[in-house]
């Protein structure tokens, strides 16, 4: 229990900066939604179905990725902008540490889930159905990032942020993948041993 107030007050305490002066208001809400709605998702259901603790840390990390990018937008980092300015690279990264998150936490909610609520056993089909699972949220994450775009014109370009790639949206789900097979190689047996605390 007192690991999950200090995840609360770290999310809020997060959530109070990243709302205060953000670069652009319309965006930080478009990019602090999905933190916002787990949050909620998680209280609910706590007391009916409540995650190991290694599901709960990986979902406030990535929830923390997801409000440093709601403050600047992904594109406009400082320190990711360092590193483009320093190493001259085409562009600031975050962007790709927001979506390896998206396929690296997501795939141990999804292996929880499936343990514990499907007949699937531990093995390859659980890793290959998983997988797929996460690779279908980003590439419908990817649409509704299209969606957005298309309905609100320039003001959701930063919600895209695309910053001129054109294979910005393949990028973004590769990154996705390789996130949920590495999560599952190195935290698959971490993540059974939470699970047994947890019974």
């Amino acid at each position: 229990m007192k690991l999950i107030w200090g995840l609360l007050t770290g999310f809020f305490l997060i959530a109070l900066w990243s709302i205060i002066r953000p670069h652009d208001l319309f965006t930080w809400f478009l990019e602090a939604t999905p933190a916002l709605i787990a949050l909620v998702i998680l209280a609910v259901t706590y007391k009916t179905f409540p995650l190991s603790n290694l599901a709960y840390v990986l979902i406030w990390l990535h929830s923390i990725v997801l409000l440093i990018g709601a403050h600047y937008t992904y594109a406009e980092v400082p320190l990711f902008n360092w590193i483009r300015d320093t190493y001259h690279t085409h562009r600031n990264s975050y962007d790709g540490i927001g979506h390896f998150a998206q396929g690296f936490v997501p795939a141990i909610v999804a292996r929880e889930v499936l343990l514990r609520k499907t007949p699937l056993k531990r093995g390859w089909w659980l890793t290959f159905i998983v997988v797929c699972v996460v690779f279908a949220f980003s590439a419908f994450y990817e649409l509704i990032e299209w969606w957005v775009s298309l309905a609100s014109g320039s003001a959701g370009d930063a919600f895209l942020g695309g910053q001129g790639d054109i294979w910005d949206t393949q990028k973004d789900m590769a990154l996705c993948l390789v996130g949920s097979i590495l999560s599952l190689l190195f935290l698959s047996r971490l993540h059974d041993r939470s699970l047994q605390n947890l019974q």
